[in-house]
């Protein structure tokens, strides 16, 4: 079983810069920088919460090599996507943090469309079998006087709860 794309080509992500792969403690940290920074300047600030669902299935079955492989791929397909100045990283067990500076709710919502339209050609392959993973995004606008916990709990909520959402890719995230 092995991440794969469709097909390699320039939508094929390049490796990211060492300082745009953040992991949990680093990333946090930037959160609250960021949220200090739409605080002290009144700008916004969204923040995408991805969870790759299958990930749990695939380290049982396939040992945690593949499922860390798999989450490395998504998120390089992630970085692909996004603009220089954002930040993408790892917060726990099969999530994944987008910290977007300067965008709104709206624009948060752009972009998680066209991450999930770009995560829709990510692929496992299983015994000559290709299959989609599944995922859950959850969306939070940064408001006046919220924390970066606060912010990260609103993001976790929302991944949770897909269907309070009304922008969840039916694709990507089927009805349960």
């Amino acid at each position: 079983m092995a991440a794969a794309s469709p097909a390699p080509g320039p939508a094929d992500p390049e490796p990211a810069p060492p300082e745009s792969k953040l992991f949990a403690p680093a990333l946090r940290d930037r959160l609250e920088e960021e949220v200090a920074r739409a605080g002290r300047h009144g700008t916004a600030l969204a923040c995408l919460l991805l969870d790759v669902e299958d990930l749990r299935e695939v380290r049982r079955a396939h040992g945690a090599l593949l499922a860390e492989q798999a989450l490395a791929y998504v998120e390089l397909a992630l970085r692909a996507e996004l603009r220089r100045f954002d930040r993408v990283g790892r917060v726990g067990a099969g999530e994944l943090l987008v910290v977007l500076p300067g965008a709104d709710g709206p624009r948060g919502e752009v972009v998680a469309r066209r991450l999930l339209a770009r995560l829709r050609a990510v692929r496992l392959e299983e015994g000559g079998v290709r299959r989609p993973l599944r995922f859950a995004i959850g969306l939070a606008s940064w408001r006046e006087g919220m924390s970066a916990a606060t912010l990260l709990a609103a993001l976790r909520a929302a991944a949770t709860h897909p269907a309070e959402v009304d922008w969840v890719d039916e694709a990507a995230h089927p009805a349960r």
